[in-house]
């Protein structure tokens, strides 16, 4: 198989099964109603739904696929470190965007269910990455990494005037 196309499969494959369920399966057993019709608030919701795809996909492909060399997969690691794209401005997008759908499917089915996972899978996230992620990306990387975290931060891009 072609070196560039075996990691885009891959990221194919992790996609569909984990953020697949995580952030499809799941909030759609959560959801307690039928999909909504047509309002503003509907529409909001679906838009951030339509970002958080939009982050999750780019980051995905263009960044750990084509740009790393690797995929999103623990088991399957990218061979550099993609500081490029979203990771220029926060080092976890791919996280946020896969929240951004989830709180979205929360908002536009109007579930406290799919919100209280939302939490859940958010202290998820940061622990994964407290105890697993940037240790492992600190052995991968070393001093790249450590300038790359005292740079950008893990979570929200900083503001700047």
């Amino acid at each position: 198989m072609n070196k560039s196309v075996a990691p885009l499969l891959k990221t194919l494959l992790f996609t569909v099964v984990v953020p697949g369920t995580v952030a499809a399966y799941v909030p759609w057993v959560l959801r307690r109603k039928a999909l909504p019709v047509g309002g503003p608030e509907e529409w909001a919701a679906i838009g951030l739904i339509v970002v958080g795809i939009a982050i999750y996909l780019y980051t995905a492909f263009w960044g750990f696929a084509l740009i790393g060399g690797g995929t999103p997969a623990p088991i399957a690691p990218t061979k550099a470190l993609v500081v490029r794209g979203l990771h220029h401005y926060i080092r976890n997008p791919m996280y946020i965007g896969v929240l951004l759908i989830v709180g979205g499917q929360a908002w536009l089915f109007h579930s406290r269910s799919i919100a209280t996972y939302l939490l859940c899978l958010g202290v998820c996230f940061h622990v994964f990455v407290l105890l697993y992620e940037e240790p492992t990306l600190r052995r991968q990387f070393g001093e790249e990494y450590e300038r790359y975290c005292a740079t950008v931060p893990r979570w929200f891009p900083k503001i700047s005037k």
